[in-house]
């Protein structure tokens, strides 16, 4: 397991006043993840990053991005673990109330998305996705569930995808696809029980998504396909979805709760 002593990996960056709020933000070492926690990071408000941390390029990257956000005056930390695997997000949770000694607020952003037929789909694939987004996430929350029910600011959003919404046969993702499409379900049931301590949970579904790092970052006729492919004309940037994330984990979405909401720029639109 990656987070036995010398893979487990938790750092401090920033100590000062108790915090306001406290963030477990999941994959936050680049795209969305990182774009929320910059956006998030202020004084008195606390972040646990985590990210898989499979190699120290990727250690590397999130500890670049807990200094900006330290920078900021957050406080933060960093925990590493491949959330797939067995017992991951227990410890990821449990490092968080061990280090700030609560937890209001969890957005359960890491994931991937694969392009593969239903055809070609091999059982291993199928099950790695399944046990890296909705398995993870439903054990994110039970972990979970007992500080956020005790949080006055308790939030819980899913990543999904706009490819649990919209199926073409030049752009199949048959993994992916039902990973999301059970992680938006257990999100729903999250919401309906968890909605009587004031907790809301909601689902983000982004569409085409600009990556800042990655095989196809840099791969222009990709990012000219899927503009073409989205009504607006344009592929949101990473800020663009962590803004509407930053809003739902606002006091002023305190009344929404157990929605799929898509920033797709229309791409599902049909």
């Amino acid at each position: 397991m990656s987070i036995v002593s010398d893979k487990f990996d938790m750092s401090r960056h920033v100590s000062g006043a108790g915090p306001e709020r406290v963030v477990l933000i999941t994959g936050a070492g680049s795209g969305i993840g990182a774009a929320l926690a910059r956006r998030l990071a202020a004084p008195r408000v606390a972040l646990m990053l985590h990210a898989r941390g499979a190699d120290s390029a990727a250690r590397d990257r999130l500890a670049e991005v807990a200094a900006e956000c330290s920078a900021s005056g957050a406080s933060c930390a960093t925990v590493f673990g491949d959330l797939a695997e067995r017992g991951a997000a227990d410890h990821v949770v449990h490092a968080t109330l061990a280090h700030f000694g609560a937890l209001d607020q969890l957005v359960a952003n890491a994931g991937h998305a694969q392009r593969q037929t239903l055809n070609a789909l091999h059982p291993d694939t199928f099950s790695a996705a399944f046990a890296a987004m909705p398995a993870a996430f439903a054990a994110l929350v039970k972990r979970a569930t007992a500080a956020l029910e005790t949080s006055k600011r308790g939030r819980v959003i899913a990543l999904s995808s706009f490819v649990a919404h919209r199926y073409r046969a030049d752009a199949p993702f048959a993994a992916t696809a039902a990973a999301k499409a059970a992680l938006e379900s257990l999100a729903k049931t999250a919401a309906a029980e968890l909605a009587r301590h004031g907790v809301t949970v909601n689902c983000v579904a982004p569409g085409y998504t600009r990556k800042d790092r990655g095989p196809s970052a840099e791969n222009a006729s990709v990012w000219t396909r899927a503009a073409e492919a989205t009504p607006l004309g344009h592929v949101a940037e990473p800020a663009d979805v962590a803004a509407l994330i930053a809003f739902l984990l606002s006091d002023e979405a305190r009344h929404i709760t157990g929605q799929v909401i898509h920033i797709d720029g229309g791409l599902t639109l049909g």
